[in-house]
């Protein structure tokens, strides 16, 4: 982090970790002034007077924060950046039955972008944030690190950052560990110093996921299939359901086949429908075409497990690709490093192919894969395909 006194501007989300960020920041020295972003409206009709959205509660804290710290705060809102940006792609993806990952996009869209560039007309030097990553020069390129607290990292989110905008960032308590933060916090009286962590999508809130799509995705009811082809259920809508689903499916379980006699003819194996004591249900696979969802049971069934995918709309944070290596990877958020091999397509296609030696599970199409190579992350790119031998479902491309 530079020691030299600049005019940076912290992006305060009313959590702990922002609050600290300017914290730190201030004691350095450096003229901090605060922004809160106001990425959604809460427009929504039956949103109770902020039920589900905690924007305005958000800003309050906020600005109590500023206050404690001793800095000026102002209220930016961009939510129709947002909407045109970031809620345009989530619901296409969603339409197409990918899963996305709205929250890297935001940060590549409108915290590294329309905040920055909003920070920039204000006269900062740099901006801040309170994520959980790193940033270093080294011969002459930014690298992104993970963040030291491994529970917290939060680089796989920011992958989709480039040389000019990291070059911009600080991320202080990427430093720390968050019972350090949250120390800090209370040593100095800040007052969410306890509050709780924030998580899922901020235009969802707190309401019930399918409840919020169902508002602004057409959906058409299908078949829920088994391995043997066999209907056990019924869908509500593909867009509805992600890979590696357990929960909402509205299937109990199959007891393994047992034999039924009629008198006068043979043993015949029928399935028998069981109750919750059986292994449970998983989403395996979704057919666009035939608008057919495939469950199987059990956490570790084959359909479940892919050792390959193709990703495309790719984005390093260097200036350059990684060549061909063998490196580690992630195929969703809180997943261990997994080593893989990488093997760039061509330049013309924009896509590249991970091998990995263990099998992963519940590869989802729209979630990003994000390379590392040991605590630098590398970049990625969006899951496109993940090739099956599963018959009748094919490869799941992207388009």
């Amino acid at each position: 982090m530079s020691k030299k006194k600049q005019r940076i501007v912290v992006g305060l989300s009313g959590g702990v970790d922002s609050a600290v960020t300017a914290y730190l920041l201030k004691q350095q020295g450096h003229e901090v002034i605060g922004i809160f972003m106001k990425n959604w409206e809460d427009d929504d009709s039956d949103d109770e007077n902020g039920k589900y959205c905690s924007s305005n509660i958000d800003f309050v804290d906020a600005a109590a924060v500023a206050d404690v710290i001793g800095i000026e705060i102002e209220h930016v809102n961009f939510a129709a950046d947002y909407k045109d940006r970031v809620f345009a792609t989530f619901l296409r993806e969603y339409q197409a039955g990918r899963t996305p990952n709205p929250d890297i996009l935001c940060n590549a869209e409108i915290k590294f972008k329309a905040f920055l560039d909003h920070a920039m007309r204000l006269g900062a030097e740099k901006i801040a944030t309170g994520h959980y990553a790193r940033v270093r020069e080294l011969d002459g390129q930014v690298q992104l690190l993970k963040g030291v607290d491994n529970s917290k990292d939060q680089s796989y989110f920011l992958h989709r950052l480039n040389q000019a905008q990291l070059a911009k960032t600080l991320f202080p308590v990427g430093e720390l560990h968050k019972t350090e933060v949250r120390r800090i916090a209370e040593e100095i009286k800040l007052p969410n110093a306890r509050k709780k962590d924030s998580t899922g999508i901020c235009f969802i809130g707190e309401r019930p996921f399918r409840e919020f799509l169902n508002r602004y995705l057409a959906h058409q009811p299908g078949p829920i299939k088994d391995e043997r082809g066999r209907t056990i259920g019924e869908h509500v809508g593909l867009s509805f359901y992600t890979l590696g689903q357990r929960q909402g499916l509205g299937i109990g379980g199959l007891k393994p086949e047992r034999v039924k006699r009629s008198r006068g003819a043979p043993a015949a194996a029928v399935p028998e429908r069981g109750g919750g004591d059986h292994a449970p249900w998983f989403v395996a696979r979704k057919d666009m075409q035939s608008n057919t969802l495939y469950a199987v049971q059990g956490h570790q069934h084959p359909w479940l497990l892919s050792h390959t995918l193709i990703a495309d709309d790719i984005s390093w944070t260097s200036t350059a690709a990684p060549g061909a290596a063998q490196i580690a990877a992630k195929t969703r958020y809180r997943q261990s490093d997994a080593g893989c091999e990488f093997s760039p397509d061509s330049p013309a296609s924009g896509q590249f192919r991970l091998d990995f030696a263990q099998a992963q599970w519940a590869v989802t199409p729209g979630q990003s894969a994000v390379l590392y190579d040991g605590e630098v992350c590398l970049g990625g790119g969006v899951i496109a395909q993940v090739p099956t031998q599963l018959p009748g479902i094919g490869e799941n491309p992207r388009s």
